[in-house]
């Protein structure tokens, strides 16, 4: 692709980003927005493109030479319920939704491939365009593959890709095996008598035996679990039903977790059961608990990894393609796609300056665009064959 051509397209795809970005749409409410990927794809003359696939999902079907492997390429297309803090004039105009965690621009990244995909060919086999709703709560890949993704849209392999604040554009990492972590939810309401602030002695509030167990759920990752197994036990919020002269009768606290190993959060789980009836019953109140399991972890084959890699040194700066340290303890529902075939998840920088994901003043870096647009190409030609069917 000439420059001129590589320019244009990254000016398209600017526009395209700032649309999304400007049309925010939470999880299984992406109609415009998978109305806007379909439409595109259509236009860049894909030999299928199925609507409403698991709710809002979208796949595009693309298919040069005689190749009878196949391979997908994974976007997400939801946004979160934040409130937007930024001034520019793409901002959300959905007011209390926003694009904070930069799918806005894996969804353009991937258009962008397909585009040029379906342009210059260059392999010889079938990719399939996977764009998903309702990544951020984990329900999305599920409600795909729920909608007989594998089945309708056979594939042997999938790769997705992530931006990542405070890596610097250009750059690129990825591991073998455990990247991301499973996150557990976990409610636990405490009951007792609550009564007037003045006569605490009349009843058994449940505000201090609140706190009490806040803190000691912290001794889960301290002093219950080993030191070699990476794990986060958080309390997200504490709600009771008091007032100012009133003390509560009923507190909820709040929270997730996060681990690598399945093992790992039954233990967490048990854990957290045992201290919150004894906590409860040293305050005479009692507690019950509600553990649910979102997503799991996210585990890279490592051939692909090798892959991922090869295809990275003909996208990438080789002093800019790196091993990622460690697992992140993020959670990602692509996992859910591993459960049937072997992938490979990846991060691009998204610049060192970028606010946090999920921060109300975040902002896609279009500068990043082209990069994950190119190593899309470039895994699907590295994975069928090269120049055939070209």
């Amino acid at each position: 692709m000439s420059e001129f051509d590589r320019d244009a397209l990254k000016q398209e795809m600017i526009v395209w980003r700032r649309d999304l970005h400007a049309h925010p749409e939470f999880g299984f409410e992406e109609r415009r927005t998978a109305t806007f990927v379909a439409a595109k794809l259509r236009e860049f003359g894909l030999d299928d493109v199925t609507e409403g696939v698991g709710g809002t999902g979208v796949v595009g079907t693309l298919k040069r030479g005689s190749g009878n492997r196949a391979i997908a390429l994974r976007a997400d297309m939801d946004a979160l319920r934040i409130t937007e803090q930024s001034a520019t004039p793409y901002r959300s105009g959905n007011p209390g939704v926003m694009h904070a965690c930069g799918h806005d621009g894996h969804t353009t990244m991937l258009l962008g491939a397909a585009k040029r995909l379906a342009a210059e060919g260059g392999f010889d086999g079938t990719v399939r365009f996977v764009f998903q709703p309702a990544e951020e709560w984990g329900k999305g890949a599920l409600a795909m593959l729920d909608d007989g993704l594998m089945q309708r849209f056979p594939f042997d392999e999938i790769f997705g890709l992530h931006n990542m604040p405070g890596l610097p554009i250009g750059h690129f990492e990825t591991r073998a095996g455990p990247i991301m972590s499973a996150e557990d939810n976990f409610e636990i309401v405490l009951k007792g008598l609550g009564g007037h602030a003045a006569r605490p002695q009349s009843g058994n509030e449940t505000l201090v035996a609140a706190c009490a167990l806040v803190t000691n759920l912290q001794t889960i990752v301290s002093r219950r679990l080993s030191p070699a197994d990476i794990s986060v036990v958080s309390v997200t919020e504490l709600i009771t039903d008091g007032t100012r002269n009133a003390l509560p009768g009923l507190a909820r606290i709040l929270g997730d977790t996060r681990s690598f190993r399945p093992e790992v959060s039954a233990e967490i789980e048990r854990q957290m059961r045992i201290i919150a009836e004894g906590t409860a019953a040293a305050y005479n109140v009692t507690a019950e608990v509600n553990y649910s399991r979102e997503f799991v972890p996210l585990s890279n084959d490592a051939e692909l990894v090798d892959a991922a890699f090869a295809a990275a040194r003909s996208v990438f700066e080789l002093g800019n393609i790196a091993v990622a340290r460690e697992p992140m303890t993020a959670s990602e529902d692509f996992a859910r796609f591993l459960d049937h075939v072997p992938g490979c998840f990846v991060f691009l920088g998204n610049g060192e300056a970028s606010a946090p994901l999920h921060n109300s003043s975040y902002d896609f870096n279009d500068d990043g665009l082209l990069f994950g647009t190119d190593f899309h190409v470039a895994m699907v030609r590295q994975r069928l064959g090269g120049e055939a069917g070209s």
